[in-house]
């Protein structure tokens, strides 16, 4: 069966969702929400006419009605406002509480079977939110958080060894925030431990524009 996945938030988030969704063609038909009057619509227009180029024959559809993602598999929540510098995601439960809860009631209504995935930060309290609002059993409301960042471990140490992220088998572990934990002893390149290639601190050194892999959105 084809699916139908929608992503709610058309922001840089979700629009590189909803594309690389098109791209690697997951779903037969790709639902791109936002508030924001006829935006989406023009994001999604452009993914469609770059679908020649890119060979894949997704249908791809902006829109501001949640009426356009009703029967939806799997509904991608991106929407929220974004942290602020110096802020920490904790700052922003209120506001973007505000935000996925009706976000949530207005997907169910229109797609009381799909799956949820949420990315909106607070991560975890967020997931909790979409999970209490919508009734969903535990196995249909998921959080993105943790390959997220076991993704940005990986990526860091294979900027530091100069090997291909391929070769990098690594795990982090916690809530998406500051006090996530790379798993330096489960870590390994082609299956030998990281300590061979990279000291243990310098895994979790921090410099100028570069967070320790436990950090950022």
């Amino acid at each position: 069966m084809k699916k139908k996945v929608s992503v709610i938030g058309a922001g840089h988030v979700g629009e590189v969702t909803a594309f690389k969704i098109s791209e690697k063609e997951l779903a037969e038909e790709v639902v791109l929400l936002d508030i924001i009057e006829d935006m989406p619509i023009g994001k999604g227009l452009d993914m469609r006419e770059g679908g020649p180029v890119g060979k894949y024959d997704a249908k791809i559809i902006g829109t501001n009605s949640y009426e356009d993602t009703a029967d939806s598999d799997i509904i991608v929540i991106t929407a929220g406002k974004p942290r602020k510098p110096g802020m920490s995601r904790d700052e922003l439960v209120d506001a973007n509480f505000n935000i996925v809860k009706p976000v949530t009631e207005n997907v169910v209504k229109y797609s009381p079977n799909a799956i949820l995935i949420v990315v909106s930060n607070p991560l975890d309290a967020m997931a909790y939110t979409a999970f209490k609002v919508s009734g969903f059993p535990k196995n249909r409301v998921f959080g993105m958080a943790g390959i997220l960042d076991t993704t940005r471990y990986r990526a860091f140490i294979a900027m530091e060894t100069n090997v291909s992220v391929e070769s990098i088998q690594a795990l982090v572990l916690g809530g998406h925030g500051d006090t996530m934990v790379p798993i330096v002893r489960y870590t390994t390149i082609s299956g030998i431990p990281v300590s061979h290639f990279i000291p243990k601190n310098g895994l979790m050194r921090s410099s100028k524009g570069q967070p320790e892999a436990v950090e950022r959105s």
